[in-house]
């Protein structure tokens, strides 16, 4: 009887040590990291010029996509976190630009009047993910840990703040421009944490003041996610904990002086050292190797087009707004008596308005088809086509299918003009010194995608790689399911590792 005892001890003894060695590994934090018109050159472009311990140490230690793409049109801020976070594009997840229309009713991305701002009167904070309408990588690994992992996105733009960290984030802190700190929403809670108060005092600025649009708001970025690490002890809990950031003041500044700018490098130097100092202080938090980190951009940016032309490459501003009102008078003329049948335009998606369509008694096909015709002779655009028709257009395959992953019915316009490579939808005056993005083309759609840390060794691919894949490679890594509108596939040269 002993020696069964014995037995059966060393039996449960061996089953334990089987169960121990076999448990499930995840990184105690994931961060994701989004630099806002981050074109994937800057990597190299600045490289020489950065410090050891901030992009140059991600690049030098982690594993770089070299070709990694966006697989839709438009390239906007919105769709950018969107898609990253939710593996998925506008035809599915529903975030079709900042700003659109939702059967004929303009709204803003994160727009809702259901929720007030908390951190401040203003209605900055009246914002959530409600139009958001597919799954995170967030919400994913909140459902596969029964809710125990905690969830945060920051950011100073509300919509980097909030589409990335999801529906059933603990919380999500975007700047309040008017107040001059931190807010939130009544989506999230009814009250700041103190420590957040706390924060805010300390670092309140002056109500109005830009801080958006300076170097300095890329490090009151990373000290408020510092804050978030410490405070809310991420990386420190059973389940593993996700942190999202998003650096905006990169792609204001970029709006305002273009690519290639003394401004420009200013502010990458500062996202530099703050990343640097960033990741020191992941070191020391979580340590290192026990979190999984990854870099990426939710567009890139256009050259700007007068400094394009100074050495004889053809470019040029294309003014598509410009098209709304000369459009509606063109088909006013067609159609006498009518109210505007274009609605508006966003991101050269131009919107029917299908009420005053209907009033008029007009067949909207028939109009759609006028207003397309029309504005085919604008010799920018390389060819303007029916939305619902995108999938026969006669396009490059490339530009077919982003045309096609861009469209959400009700949402993404109903006609869309494919601007000349350089003719980008800014200003077409020789003063104009800034960029913009929106388009298929490299400038825009070729971003950085750089993992670091937990199981990530050291390399690099030239394979195509495209924005979508970033959430099932995670996802794969972490061993939970990947967000339900997923299109993308895990990248195999990371997750076989």
């Amino acid at each position: 009887m002993k020696k069964i005892c014995i037995t059966l001890v060393i039996l449960c003894s061996m089953t334990m040590t089987v169960m121990a060695a076999g448990r499930l590994e995840r990184p105690k934090l994931v961060v994701g990291l989004v630099v806002d018109q981050m074109r994937w050159d800057y990597l190299y472009y600045y490289y020489n010029e950065y410090g050891e311990g901030g992009l140059k140490r991600l690049v030098d230690e982690g594993f770089s996509c070299e070709n990694n793409m966006i697989p839709y049109i438009p390239t906007i801020t919105a769709i950018g976190h969107t898609s990253i976070y939710t593996g998925s594009t506008p035809a599915l997840h529903g975030i079709c630009g900042n700003d659109f229309f939702i059967d004929g009713k303009p709204v803003y991305c994160c727009g809702d009047s259901t929720v007030r701002s908390v951190g401040s009167d203003t209605k900055e904070g009246q914002m959530s993910p409600r139009n958001l309408i597919a799954s995170t990588i967030g919400d994913e690994l909140k459902l596969a840990t029964n809710w125990k992992s905690k969830v945060i996105g920051v950011a100073l733009k509300d919509r980097a703040a909030i589409l990335p960290a999801g529906h059933a984030a603990d919380a999500a802190y975007w700047w309040d421009t008017k107040a001059g700190n931190f807010v939130t929403s009544t989506y999230y809670m009814n009250e700041l944490p103190q420590w957040v108060k706390d924060f805010n005092k300390q670092n309140r600025t002056k109500p109005g003041y830009d801080l958006k649009g300076k170097n300095e708001g890329v490090t009151m970025t990373f000290k408020m996610a510092e804050a978030v690490l410490v405070n809310e002890q991420m990386g420190q809990h059973e389940e593993t904990d996700m942190l999202t950031i998003s650096v905006s003041s990169t792609d204001i500044i970029g709006h305002a002086v273009g690519t290639r700018c003394p401004e420009n490098k200013a502010v990458y130097m500062q996202l530099d050292k703050d990343l640097a100092a960033f990741l020191t202080k992941l070191d020391q938090q979580v340590g290192k190797g026990n979190y999984l980190l990854f870099l990426t951009a939710d567009h890139g940016a256009a050259h700007n087009h007068n400094q394009l032309k100074e050495h004889r490459i053809p470019a040029g501003g294309l003014e598509s707004w410009k098209h709304v009102k000369a459009l509606n008078e063109y088909l006013s003329q067609l159609h006498p008596g009518t109210k505007p049948l274009i609605l508006g335009s966003h991101s050269m998606r131009y919107y029917l308005n299908y009420d005053n369509i209907k009033a008029a008694g007009l067949d909207a096909q028939k109009v759609k088809d006028e207003a397309i015709e029309w504005l085919k002779k604008d010799r920018r655009f390389v060819n303007v086509i029916d939305m619902e028709k995108a999938a026969t257009a006669p396009l490059p395959v490339t530009v077919r299918e982003r045309i096609v992953n861009g469209y959400y019915p009700g949402r993404s316009g109903d006609i869309f003009g494919v601007a000349r490579p350089q003719f980008t939808d800014t200003s077409d005056a020789p003063d104009y010194k800034g960029t913009t993005h929106g388009h298929w083309n490299p400038y825009d759609a070729h971003i950085p995608a750089v993992f670091f840390g937990w199981k990530i060794e050291h390399g690099s691919t030239s394979a195509r790689t495209y924005m979508t894949d970033i959430a099932p490679t995670v996802c794969e890594l972490l061993h939970i399911q990947m967000p339900n509108a997923c299109i993308g596939n895990a990248i195999t040269e990371i997750v076989d590792d």
